[in-house]
């Protein structure tokens, strides 16, 4: 698989959870779960994917504006446990948008910008990675943290969907 392929693979993933999240109520997706200082419910961590994927693509491969900046709902809004006030439809429509802009730029990749160097000043100092290591990044880090929300759905007593790249590969004939 590549980049893009997987990233398919995540949207028809979302889309799945998206309808079971739907169908939560919103005081389990509300409710404090989590210690710690940024997460505290799945509502976190429903905004903490996109925002992740927002933050490397816009302001690190792109070196342009979030598209966090552009939305209302997410004027001032940090990474943190701040979202368990916030509608599920919000957190979605956002994660849309990401998509959306994810998407138009994946659809432009060559290997000259999947090799591209990027310069990232984290807590390491300055490190270089390339587009094609920060892109599987973006994409691990989704599939760690839906797993992570499929645990706590299924402790508050909710089946989470079958979620597995198995579920989403084609069968092939003989």
């Amino acid at each position: 698989m590549n980049i893009p392929e997987t990233y398919d693979y995540l949207i028809r993933a979302r889309r799945d959870l998206w309808t079971a999240l739907k169908a939560v109520p919103d005081e389990v997706l509300s409710r404090p779960v989590l210690d710690g200082p940024r997460f505290h419910c799945v509502k976190d961590l429903i905004l903490h994917i996109p925002a992740v994927e927002d933050s490397w693509i816009h302001e690190d491969l792109l070196a342009d504006s979030p598209i966090w900046e552009s939305v209302a709902v997410m004027q001032g809004a940090e990474d943190g446990p701040f979202y368990a006030a916030f509608h599920l439809d919000a957190l979605l429509d956002y994660w849309c948008q990401v998509e959306a802009s994810t998407q138009d730029y994946l659809n432009r990749l060559t290997p000259t910008e999947l090799a591209r160097e990027v310069v990232v000043n984290g807590s390491k100092g300055e490190e270089r990675f390339t587009v094609d290591g920060l892109l599987w990044h973006v994409l691990i880090h989704e599939m760690r943290h839906t797993a992570q929300i499929a645990v706590l759905l299924r402790q508050a007593g909710i089946k989470p969907p079958f979620l597995d790249l198995l579920n989403y590969l084609p069968v092939t004939q003989k």
